[in-house]
């Protein structure tokens, strides 16, 4: 298994289980099934309303002997409505408890985006906070707070850009060393990549198979597909493996980490054995040339009328 190593020599795998869509009466399943396969990197957050079946799930492969707490990567993300420096610790706490653990390997701030603390997913412009009224920075002071209690074992973000990383670095206490974000062959973010790896940020592919069972109020009915990619299909065929192990080997390949998700026990084998795909000089290339930043998630869900958030903020693009 490929791993990542952060700078206090902890490692992290590269593949890892993605949460985010799994309801609960499924996730347990899921989580149970991902560990028994091999699955050691299990990817949650607090947005996603299932850490508590996840927990459940932790515990009881805990006491089946399975597994130990230290063999797994357990990540989790601060929700956008707990962004001041004093509710960071305290939303922690329920993530902790949620997830029946001490501690976590990492933890993310997860949208550069605040809203008011009573408010799970904003519906009008009044829902937010602006980032003048909490900065990134106060909310990474909470971060840091985490990190030096033991609460978690490293701190990152999800969804920064190169300008709020480089914001970020000249105040932090301790840098970030991750930054989750959509990653794939049509979302390549080159220029982000290499500014993470000069400055020791590891990068976290999420979306890596285009999402498509998000909900349909955030996709495009002509939104391409990359199970469908000539190119993706091609390389599959070649390499006698599926188009989703190519774009799982490819990510981890690139030397990112990589999360995708599924609750069916056959595509969690599925995803675990793309691992053993070896692309060539020459896939890696031809997929390269794919890149045309495509995004599934475009973030429109935060700009809407009367939000102070825009995608050009958003993105710094």
């Amino acid at each position: 298994m490929t791993i990542l190593k952060f700078s206090n020599a902890d490692k992290m795998p590269a593949f890892g289980l993605g949460t985010w869509k799994s309801k609960p009466g499924e996730v347990y399943t899921a989580v149970c099934d991902a560990i028994k396969i091999g699955y050691r990197h299990i990817d949650c957050a607090a947005i996603y309303l299932n850490e508590a079946e996840i927990g459940n799930a932790l515990s009881d492969t805990f006491k089946e002997g399975t597994v130990k707490r230290e063999d797994l990567w357990i990540t989790s993300k601060l929700w956008s409505n707990a962004h001041k420096q004093e509710q960071v610790i305290p939303a922690l706490k329920k993530t902790l408890s949620d997830l029946q653990l001490d501690y976590l390997d990492l933890y993310l701030v997860h949208w550069p985006i605040a809203f008011k603390s009573d408010i799970l997913a904003p519906r009008k412009g009044s829902d937010y906070i602006t980032l003048e009224e909490i900065p990134i920075i106060e909310t990474w002071r909470g971060m840091e707070a985490a990190l030096e209690q033991g609460l978690v074992k490293h701190i990152g973000v999800s969804n920064f850009s190169i300008k709020k990383l480089k914001a970020l670095l000249e105040e932090a206490k301790y840098k970030p060393e991750m930054n989750q974000v959509e990653l794939h062959p049509l979302l390549q973010q080159n220029a982000l990549f290499e500014f993470c790896k000069q400055h020791n940020i590891h990068l976290t592919a999420y979306s890596p198979l285009g999402s498509k069972d998000r909900h349909p109020s955030l996709k495009l009915a002509d939104e391409p597909s990359l199970f469908e990619n000539p190119v993706i299909v091609s390389i599959a065929t070649k390499h006698k493996c599926t188009t989703a192990q190519v774009l799982i080997k490819w990510a981890i390949q690139r030397g990112t980490a990589v999360i995708p998700k599924s609750i069916n026990p056959a595509r969690l084998q599925e995803n675990f054995d793309a691992q053993t795909v070896n692309l060539t000089a020459t896939d890696m290339q031809e997929i390269t040339a794919l890149d045309r930043h495509y995004r599934f998630l475009t973030g429109e869900n935060w700009t809407l009328n009367g939000s102070p958030y825009t995608l050009a903020d958003l993105w710094d693009e």
